[in-house]
């Protein structure tokens, strides 16, 4: 121990574990107990004290530390809790990356709740996955929309798998295709499905009660407990139904900046309606309806100007997702010399399909606009992913 002290001369402790280790605490505290000392020493911790740093997705740009206090986590866990209904008899089925915050809170839920956690490492294998969650009689599968893609495929053996314990079903990273609610409901049909939305800076924006599904399938929904949004145009005035504008957050969930980029910080977090408060201008478009219900239109970052006209993306791809024997679609900007950028898109298409290049367009140009309609198409076996599960548009790009 003494020779790798002297070769880490910048390590304060040392706890030493398994053979030829102390055997108790009582024992190190005789060897060195100034270790000892400072490992049990009381500790306190402040709501506004920095607890975590999740980096985001860089899904379209680059990653950022994002800074999480104590409150911010135990609201955001309560939040989403009280409105899933979870329950201590809950068993979740966790295939996410615990280094993205959906994973993480998983953890962090079950733990508060005294619910039983299944962890599993990643989501290749859809039949793995069904057989998992009728072993474990799980009753919460949280997914992202590449995983109700991928379950898609079992489709036709998915009478194998006793899956009536599955009571709810949630989504986020990206708005769920209206293809992939009607997968979800197949799939899980007596699960209580919570199509949601929001940002590692603020955890969770809004998510969609299960009853306003089939109403709106297209909405991400109502503002969680305890937190507010609204739209605002690029004055920054508050905008009505209808107007697409960029989303603000308030509430306890905001994050306490970005680690190590104050010019970065201060493009999101700005001055909110009371004296001294921040709230998150979270840099995407949306728009919300006569009842207040919030519809996502596209990462600010990720929307594509042709020709002096903003598109974005997820219309496109809204499109493409309702053409029959279309598995998976992403839509990006490209280089052009006379528009500026045009839309290219890349497909996925489903076992066996076969889909013509003219018959895309021609299904593009009887829904989009002009200018929306891609000027090119690439088919593809697979689309490239984060670790997030993320379809990665800056690999595509």
């Amino acid at each position: 121990l003494e020779g790798m002290r002297d070769a880490l001369p910048h390590l304060q402790h040392l706890l030493a574990i398994g053979d030829g280790a102390p055997s108790s605490f009582e024992a190190m505290r005789a060897e060195d107990p100034g270790d000892i000392d400072a490992l049990t020493a009381e500790r306190r911790a402040a709501p506004m004290d920095v607890v975590e740093l999740l980096y985001t997705s860089g899904s379209t740009g680059e990653p950022k530390g994002v800074m999480l206090t104590h409150r911010n986590m135990l609201t955001a866990a309560t939040s989403i809790s009280t409105y899933l209904e979870l329950r201590e008899d809950d068993v979740i089925l966790d295939v996410l990356p615990l280094s993205f915050d959906y994973g993480l809170y998983q953890m962090i839920m079950a733990v508060r709740m005294g619910a039983r956690l299944v962890l599993e490492q990643g989501f290749a294998y859809p039949p793995d996955i069904l057989r998992l969650i009728a072993e474990e009689r799980v009753t919460g599968f949280p997914g992202v929309p590449t995983f109700f893609a991928m379950l898609a495929t079992s489709m036709k053996s998915i009478d194998s798998y006793d899956l009536s314990s599955v009571r709810f079903v949630t989504n986020t990273a990206a708005a769920l295709p209206v293809k992939h609610i009607g997968v979800a409901k197949k799939i899980f049909p007596e699960a209580r499905i919570y199509s949601m939305y929001g940002l590692t800076e603020c955890k969770r924006c809004t998510y969609l009660p299960p009853e306003d599904l089939d109403r709106k399938p297209t909405s991400v929904g109502i503002a969680i407990p305890n937190t507010e949004l609204w739209i605002v145009d690029e004055e920054n005035h508050r905008v009505g139904p209808g107007v697409v504008g960029q989303l603000v957050i308030r509430g306890a969930t905001v994050m306490a900046g970005y680690w190590g980029k104050p010019q970065e910080t201060a493009l999101r977090l700005r001055p909110g309606p009371l004296p001294g408060e921040r709230v998150l201008y979270t840099g995407d478009y949306c728009r919300l309806d006569d009842e207040g219900y919030l519809y996502f239109v596209g990462r600010m970052d990720d929307v594509i100007k042709s020709c002096g006209e903003k598109v974005a993306p997820k219309e496109i791809e809204s499109v493409l997702y309702a053409i029959p024997g279309v598995e998976e679609a992403a839509v990006i900007g490209v280089p052009d010399e006379v528009l500026g950028q045009v839309a290219k898109a890349y497909i996925v298409f489903a076992e066996g399909a076969q889909i013509g290049e003219k018959e895309l367009r021609q299904f593009c140009q009887e829904r989009l606009e002009s200018f929306k309609v891609p000027k090119q198409f690439e088919v593809t076996s697979s689309l490239p992913r984060n670790n997030n599960g993320k379809i990665d548009k800056r690999a595509l790009a």
